[in-house]
């Protein structure tokens, strides 16, 4: 039963059931979109991609790094403009952001790591809950990052 329960959370950080998935969501965007907010969406797919690496980044770190700290809320969590500084900016982060999701899906099915356990440095949060804090951040964002390839017509239908 325990490892059916992992197996399903690290599905869920990755999964296209119930709409596409994250690297269905991003790739293929064109280079001269990627800092174009459409007209009446607050951000850009550069600032959405990077705020799920940073977000992403900071469960994952809190969940294996004592002394892991996290950055100043809002200003740490978002970049600097809504485009991207250069290709290979965009391509690390792309690269970033499908590590860490591999690593947090590593992490979940891990037996050494207890699901419910509160985590020792932090004030009652566990793996289970940093776990779907990450899927239920990720789905939101993706989904606007869907929005603005809609809107920005640079979306083909999978």
């Amino acid at each position: 039963m325990e490892k059916a329960l992992r197996e399903q959370l690290r599905k869920v950080l990755s999964w296209g059931e119930a709409h596409t998935d994250g690297k269905q969501s991003i790739d293929g965007l064109s280079k001269s979109k990627r800092g174009v907010r459409p007209p009446g969406a607050p951000h850009s797919a550069w600032e959405l991609l990077e705020h799920m690496r940073i977000a992403q980044w900071d469960i994952l770190s809190f969940c294996l790094d004592p002394k892991h700290a996290s950055p100043a809320w809002p200003s740490g969590y978002w970049p600097k403009t809504p485009n991207p500084p250069s290709d290979d900016a965009w391509k690390q982060s792309v690269e970033a952001f499908q590590k860490d999701n591999e690593a947090m899906g590593n992490l979940v099915v891990d037996p050494k790591h207890d699901l419910l356990a509160p985590i020792a440095h932090g004030t009652g949060q566990t793996i289970l809950r940093q776990v779907l804090l990450l899927a239920d951040h990720n789905s939101y964002h993706l989904g606007q990052f869907v929005l603005v390839r809609r809107l920005l017509e640079d979306w083909k239908e999978k």
